[in-house]
Formats: C-alpha cells, sequence, structure tokens
C-alpha cells in the first residue's frame, strides 16, 4: 500500500511540475485529471488554438529507464481514446489536435530536468 500511495504522490508533484512548465511556455491549462471511461487524461491544454492532451510521466530515478520510454503502445492508443471522449463533450470535435509528453528525470533532485516532447504520438497510438 505504501508503494501505491508513493507513486500517487509522485504523479501529482509531476504533474503539478508539468502544469507549471506548461502555462510558462504559454499554454493554457483547460482540464487536470480528465476522466473518461478509458482512464484519465493527466493535462488537457490549448497551444496555439490547438488542443493538447499531455501525458505526465515522471522518475525519481533511471532504475526502470528514463520517464519518456514509458510510453507504451497501449498508453498511446488509450489517450487518442480519450482524447476522442474529450473533443466529443466539449464540442471541439472539428479542432485541431496534438498529444505531447511531458518527461521529468530525477524529480525532487538537483538533477531534475523538465523536457516537453511536442507532438509525441499519433492518436492510433503510433
Amino acid at each position: 500500500m505504501i508503494d501505491s500511495i508513493d507513486r500517487q504522490s509522485l504523479g501529482k508533484q509531476g504533474e503539478e511540475l508539468a502544469c507549471r512548465e506548461l502555462q510558462r511556455r504559454g499554454y493554457e491549462v483547460l482540464a487536470r485529471r480528465y476522466r473518461t471511461r478509458f482512464g484519465e487524461i493527466d493535462i488537457v491544454c490549448e497551444d496555439s488554438r490547438t488542443i493538447v492532451f499531455v501525458e505526465v510521466k515522471a522518475r525519481r530515478n533511471k532504475k526502470y529507464g528514463e520517464a519518456a520510454e514509458a510510453m507504451t503502445f497501449s498508453k498511446r492508443r488509450r489517450i487518442g481514446a480519450m482524447a476522442l471522449d474529450y473533443l466529443a463533450w466539449t464540442g471541439r470535435v472539428d479542432q485541431r489536435c496534438r498529444f505531447d509528453v511531458v518527461a521529468i528525470d530525477g524529480l525532487g533532485t538537483a538533477g531534475q530536468t523538465i523536457r516537453i516532447v511536442t507532438d509525441a504520438f499519433m492518436a492510433d497510438g503510433r
């Protein structure tokens, strides 16, 4: 149970850092933790009239690889399905969108880095 709580805390901390960095770069945060029947989108933003679905990946260390490497094909496909749900629910199906990943390595350490991978994948997971 402690490991699960620790992961949740890590995720929330990563999402908070990601939101601040996205806003610093001019993104407008529209939603956080948007829930659908397929799961949850970490952050939904708007950047230059484009809806951006953001997945946040944070790692304290490289024991299990770098944060950006944690995006599996099935996770990308699921985010695509959740994005379609969001667009339909908000009446924005005709608006341009993209999928970004915020990768945070060394979370909470002196060597912490935040990288935004713009247009990281397509809606079908590729």
